[in-house]
């Protein structure tokens, strides 16, 4: 079998001159609506460890008083999933002008059979699930947490060469952008 792509990058291989070096990601973070659902889901269901909690009355970076707890659930890599929960029950909100299935945030499983696990898991627990999906270049499923966040499991299928590959046709692909949304706006005006 091909050498799989998992966490091999094909376009950041170097330091770029006078950029700072960005390894990966430290944290995402999201509000919460209850900080005791959003552990359920995410300790019990996903299995992701607490790694890290702090409550502050005040924001370290603004001083803005607005008291919340911020809790870390940390990934394999060693990066972490966060959430504020600002005990309001108010919890993350979708901007209206946004289709469901833009905003998402997908998490890397190391295999297919992992994806398939997960995907039990979840059904499990009654929470409705989209896929397996397969992208040609990854496998992936998607499904909403407790606070509406939609989430994707996915797991990397292609060869680290059909990456490379990838990556020497983005700008390719990137380039025909302006066409087509040209093309549309002609045939929106056709209509």
């Amino acid at each position: 079998m091909a050498e799989l792509s998992l966490r091999q990058p094909v376009a950041n291989t170097a330091p770029r001159e006078g950029y700072a070096r960005i390894h990966g990601l430290h944290h995402w973070a999201f509000r919460c609506r209850d900080a005791d659902e959003t552990r359920h889901f995410y300790e019990e269901i996903l299995g992701l460890p607490l790694a890290a909690a702090v409550q502050h009355d005040r924001v370290p970076s603004t001083q803005e008083y607005c008291p919340y707890y911020h809790f870390f659930f940390e990934l394999a890599d060693g990066s972490y999933l966060a959430f504020f929960d600002l005990m309001d029950g108010k919890g993350y909100t979708h901007d209206p002008a946004t289709p469901d299935w833009v905003n998402h945030l997908a998490l890397e499983v190391d295999s297919v059979e992992a994806l398939e696990t997960a995907k039990k898991k979840l059904l499990e627990h009654k929470v409705d699930v989209l896929g397996v999906i397969d992208h040609k270049w990854f496998k992936s499923i998607y499904f909403f947490d407790p606070n509406g966040i939609r989430l994707e499991l996915a797991c990397r299928t292609a060869p680290i060469a059909d990456m490379k590959q990838k990556y020497e046709n983005a700008e390719k692909v990137m380039a025909g952008r302006k066409a087509r949304m040209e093309q549309m706006k002609r045939e929106k005006a056709g209509k």
